[in-house]
């Protein structure tokens, strides 16, 4: 039996506290775990977690003790709570920063590759994003250049666009992680 590839990369998957998008957290997470790398699940609270589709999740970790420091990659997923708990978060902003000048693996799926753009990551870097006026108007303002495709790689950087390319995201960014 061999050993599984990703044993002792470590990610750190950011969620919505209410409102992320299953999809966008469980099947990147299951990929992961599946090739052996460990997930540690933050929101802003311990409290269980509740996604758009109904399924739940009980984070590891409050967001505001997570030390990028600590892990290989940041995922954060997508769903409408995104707007509300991870775009103006300051600490979500910090880790994303700490990430990308670490040259770790940072991505984002569905509306949350704004926090990216907001962080400054994404500035003059081809990237997606799940399309309304709002998510638009940010990775423009933020200098971020669109692409209309399913996944983007940009360097150590990596954004998916809506619960339909979950899995293709989720496999990039293990292609990311190598």
């Amino acid at each position: 039996m061999t050993e599984p590839e990703y044993r002792g990369k470590k990610i750190l998957l950011v969620i919505a506290q209410e409102q992320f998008r299953d999809e966008e957290c469980f099947v990147p997470k299951q990929l992961f775990e599946t090739a052996g790398a460990e997930v540690t699940v933050a929101a802003e609270f311990t409290e269980t977690a509740k996604g758009m589709l109904g399924g739940t999740i009980m984070p590891d970790i409050r967001l505001s003790e997570a030390r990028m420091d600590d892990y290989d990659a940041i995922v954060i997923s997508g769903g409408s709570g995104s707007k509300k708990y991870l775009w103006d978060n300051r600490h979500l902003q910090e880790l994303v920063k700490a990430a990308y000048a670490g040259n770790k693996v940072v991505s984002a799926i569905c509306i949350s590759p704004v926090v990216l753009a907001r962080a400054g990551v994404l500035k003059g870097k081809k990237s997606t994003v799940f399309e309304s006026p709002d998510t638009l108007r940010e990775l423009k303002e933020h200098g971020a250049v669109r692409e209309d495709k399913d996944v983007v790689v940009s360097g150590n950087v990596v954004t998916g666009r809506d619960p339909k390319s979950a899995e293709a995201f989720g496999k990039a960014v293990l292609k990311a992680l190598k």
